[in-house]
């Protein structure tokens, strides 16, 4: 059952991936506007996950499990009947708000439900592979679903694994122990204020061009908001994001790194399933399936990981694998209107994956080292908080290099593909300024940990 929900929300984090083409010809959107139907549930759900976590806490990882469910699911059914992108794009929001509920709740529950450290250690296996597995397999079923079907079939398909966890986590889950507290709902609400006006303000430039004024307006909002969160969490009694996780220089420059990574990773798949669909003609499906050697080379990269670690350490691990990955991206940037699937995709995406198999555990590693155990679920949630953001921002700004790159003077294909070509090289900045964040706060750290480690063992 937990496994199932996790599967369900890590799947609506990619399904539509590969139905964005269609549901723009469908509800007449543009580009710019097709990134919230991502961000959206994204910011919503980042956003919104230490809270939930809270919550979780506060009222018991059960009923707070069972009420995200009940939401995602009728937020599911919402998303597929919507007749317009305004409702579309509130019912992603739900969905977020929902998964934020749900999502620290399961892992919870599945510790409480095997007890036994064996079964335990079996079920985190499975529960981690297919959070892993969830966006491959998201953009395949979302392909094939869209292709067949429609890309409403996406939402439908999480009404009936909804209905069927409703009925069977009281039957089958005990309640956990609840406890006294306060909810930092303040410091919740001027994050996702703030990231979502951040966002707002690069979308709008994209469409609107950056002397609007409602393009600045929005991102000093976002800026003030952002302050006003810093702010509340100083003062909060007990704050969702407590402020001396970031006194390590190591856990910093992980979440700083691991921000700027997901602001360059993730948008590309977002650009090249249009690409595959709007310049190559590929169908939903065959989109899908194209960005599947990535995720091979990616998980086959994992296996090889604790031989790698275990030798080499954390730090250069990580600066190997960001090396690998910048490579790749700046690669898959030369993509043109004559190009090719094989060699000009298949190759780079290769790569790609050979260095996003070596980055992400390093990453998560270095976010909770050295955490205090009362402050563990926050820092391992601030790991998930930078992730999601930096998915929400990076796609943001790089949809306004997009439409800037785009000139509708141009034929249409040669014109989207360089807009695509010159955004994925955007990702590649934002994938040398992770490499920068490492070296400068991560591999110092490292370094004094190692010679500390080699004091005390001569």
């Amino acid at each position: 059952m937990i496994v199932a929900s996790q599967l369900m929300m890590v799947l609506d984090a990619s399904i539509l991936t590969t139905a964005i083409p269609e549901i723009g010809r469908t509800l007449h959107l543009s580009t710019a506007v097709l990134t919230w139907v991502q961000n959206a549930y994204i910011l919503a759900f980042g956003g919104f996950l230490l809270l939930g976590a809270r919550v979780g806490d506060l009222f018991g990882r059960r009923r707070t499990f069972i009420a995200g469910i009940a939401l995602f699911t009728l937020a599911s059914l919402l998303a597929g009947l919507a007749p317009s992108a305004s409702l579309l794009l509130a019912a992603r929001t739900l969905q977020g708000l929902a998964a934020a509920m749900a999502t620290p709740s399961a892992l919870a529950l599945l510790s409480v439900t095997f007890s036994e450290a064996r079964e335990r250690v079996k079920a985190i296996a499975v529960y981690s592979a297919v959070s892993g597995a969830g966006g491959s397999v998201g953009l395949i079923v979302g392909g094939l679903l869209t292709d067949v079907i429609s890309w409403r079939a996406g939402m439908f398909l999480n009404v009936p694994i909804g209905l069927a966890l409703l009925l069977m986590v009281p039957r089958y889950m005990r309640e956990t122990d609840t406890k006294k507290g306060h909810l930092d709902i303040m410091g919740a609400l001027t994050s996702v204020i703030g990231m979502t006006a951040l966002a707002f303000g690069f979308v709008q430039a994209a469409s609107d061009g950056w002397g609007a004024p409602e393009v600045w307006g929005s991102l000093a909002f976002g800026g003030v908001s952002l302050a006003a969160f810093i702010q509340t969490e100083s003062r909060a009694k007990e704050p969702i994001t407590p402020l001396r996780l970031f006194v390590s220089r190591a856990r910093s420059g992980a979440y700083l790194g691991r921000l700027l990574l997901v602001c360059g990773n993730y948008p590309i798949f977002f650009f090249v399933p249009q690409f595959l669909q709007n310049v190559l003609h590929f169908d939903s499906l065959e989109a899908g399936l194209a960005i599947m050697p990535f995720t091979a080379v990616q998980f086959g990269i994992m296996y090889a990981m604790p031989k790698l670690l275990a030798r080499f350490g954390n730090a250069k691990v990580l600066i190997f694998g960001l090396v690998i990955a910048i490579a790749g991206t700046s690669w898959l940037s030369l993509i043109s209107a004559s190009s090719s699937y094989f060699p000009d995709l298949f190759l780079p995406l290769i790569v790609m994956g050979g260095g996003a198999g070596m980055i992400f555990q390093p990453f998560t590693t270095l976010g909770l080292s050295g955490v205090e155990a009362k402050d563990a679920g926050a820092a391992s949630g601030l790991v998930n908080v930078a992730h999601q953001t930096g998915a929400s921002l990076g796609l943001a700004v790089l949809i306004a290099v997009f439409e800037a790159a785009n000139r509708p003077e141009v034929t249409s294909g040669t014109s989207f593909a360089h807009a695509i070509s010159v955004s994925i090289g955007g990702s590649a900045i934002f994938l040398t300024a992770s490499l920068v964040a490492v070296l400068i706060f991560l591999l110092p750290a490292d370094r004094t940990q190692r010679a500390v480690v080699q004091m005390e063992t001569d």
